[in-house]
């Protein structure tokens, strides 16, 4: 399955793009780094510039049906960028909209709550976001992961980066159970 890794050109937490895409890679699937622009992608590791990354394709040229699933990586800037993009909003919506499943991390859920993608569902994130997810019509839960199959494709949702293992676990799960 190709997986699709949305991140903006800085401030995604650079572990909860390593891991999940490593744990995608050791199973088999082809994770593609996709952002607003062509070039590198700036990590960090919390505030702090980590490593760079190459993008593979950028938003608006590339189609969400061109993969199996999404995931999306937190870090406190990395998603507040993304949900100012338009195209980067409508590509996340999109998976939505077709039943994809998505898989989002820490504070990625921000992208999601732009999106208008988490009314009606239960998911959990960073405990800052809550109000933001309740405020947009979703039940936020202190969970370690949370799959919520309410709608179209299923959704899963961790916390943090001491949440990793079992975010990888689960989201592995779910996309292979989705791609069926």
């Amino acid at each position: 399955m190709r997986i699709a890794f949305l991140v903006a050109p800085e401030g995604v937490e650079q572990i909860e793009l390593t891991d999940p895409w490593q744990a995608a890679k050791d199973a088999g699937h082809e994770p593609v780094l996709v952002s607003t622009k062509q070039g590198k992608i700036q990590a960090f590791d919390h505030l702090d510039k980590a490593d760079t990354f190459p993008v593979d394709e950028v938003v608006g040229e590339t189609a969400p049906d061109s993969f199996g699933g999404l995931v999306l990586p937190g870090g406190v800037a990395n998603p507040d960028f993304l949900r100012m993009d338009d195209k980067a909003v409508a590509f996340v919506r999109d998976f939505f909209e077709q039943g994809r499943p998505v898989a989002a991390i820490c504070h990625a859920p921000w992208t999601l709550v732009e999106a208008d993608v988490v009314r009606g569902r239960e998911l959990t994130s960073w405990p800052s976001l809550r109000t933001d997810i309740r405020n947009a019509g979703g039940t936020w839960v202190d969970k370690q992961v949370k799959v919520c199959d309410h709608g179209a494709g299923k959704l899963v949702t961790s916390r943090k980066p001491d949440d990793l293992k079992a975010f990888c676990e689960t989201f592995l799960e779910v996309f292979a159970e989705e791609a069926g």
